[in-house]
């Protein structure tokens, strides 16, 4: 039996983007063409890989154990490819990190400027991703690193082909105007139950982290304004018009806002993740290296 790579891809492909339009258009190519091709892979395989009801398709254990398999052997093929370019001794070749807003203007934009002059010829292209969609994301091919970070209840899932570095752990604060700052001691959120609140949109993590954590302590947050870029709601915070709760590392220091830990104390873990070790090229390992060292440095400025 001899896999053919291309339609390994395309069946890793349908792992990750669920349809065949979505395959055809990754691929810009015609649905037809795609599944022809997996019929083709099926025949070659002597397997059942996909199970088609209707006109939606899934893949059959097979299916999704060859695709698991796939991107391993893609991953690998890449790496070799990208290792061979780079003989001279020096890493090179593109390397792409998709991270949520704070931690790249924390991590990945400091990140991107000391790798231009310590490895000059890695070429780091950096995506804004939400932690939602970056594990998605990552399994498709679409970037080499994520950098997300996990749900404070847990719910964030994790896929056996996803391995992950942990990079820093990210402490919930108050951010309340300078004027009303006062000591630096851990505040009992329940006193901030008068107070008017910024929050993200309806439905988000930092609006449902608020609304949360606002009713365990005793009272039902007052919406003073509702903001869909942190540099908004700092903005509104800065101006004394509400207060709020960020992850630590996603408050801006450009902005005159004060930060209070909280008696009760919440955290959430940021972390790198890729989708084998075994398959980084020499310049992602780069990438990830500087990445925990500039996470230490970014934790310790808090």
């Amino acid at each position: 039996m001899r896999l053919n790579t291309a339609r390994l891809e395309m069946l890793s492909l349908l792992d990750g983007l669920g349809t065949m339009r979505a395959v055809a258009a990754a691929l810009h190519m015609s649905p037809s063409a795609v599944s022809a091709q997996l019929a083709v892979l099926e025949a070659e395989t002597h397997t059942e890989l996909l199970r088609r009801t209707g006109r939606r398709v899934q893949l059959t254990p097979a299916g999704r154990t060859l695709a698991r398999h796939a991107r391993i052997i893609l991953d690998q093929i890449k790496a070799a490819e990208v290792d061979l370019q780079g003989l001279s001794g020096q890493p090179t070749g593109p390397v792409r990190v998709a991270a949520f807003s704070s931690a790249a203007r924390a991590i990945l934009i400091p990140l991107a400027a000391r790798l231009r002059q310590a490895h000059p010829r890695i070429e780091l292209e950096i995506a804004e991703l939400d932690p939602q969609a970056s594990h998605p994301a990552l399994r498709r091919g679409d970037h080499d690193i994520i950098v997300t970070a996990d749900f404070i209840d847990g719910s964030m899932p994790l896929h056996p082909d996803v391995h992950t570095i942990p990079l820093l752990t990210d402490a919930i604060v108050l951010v309340l105007p300078r004027s009303r700052a006062g000591s630096d001691t851990p505040v009992e959120l329940a006193d901030f139950a008068e107070a008017r609140w910024s929050i993200d949109m309806p439905g988000t993590y930092l609006s449902n982290l608020v609304t949360s954590t606002c009713r365990q302590a005793g009272f039902e947050p007052v919406v003073a304004g509702r903001f869909a870029s942190y540099e908004l709601l700092l903005a509104h915070v800065e101006a004394g018009l509400s207060v709020s709760l960020l992850p630590e590392l996603a408050v801006d220091r450009r902005y005159h806002v004060a930060t209070r830990p909280l008696r009760q104390p919440l955290t959430r873990h940021v972390y790198a993740a890729v989708r084998s070790r075994r398959a980084l090229t020499a310049a992602s390992q780069i990438v990830l290296d500087e990445l925990r060292d500039l996470s230490t440095t970014s934790s310790n400025d808090f």
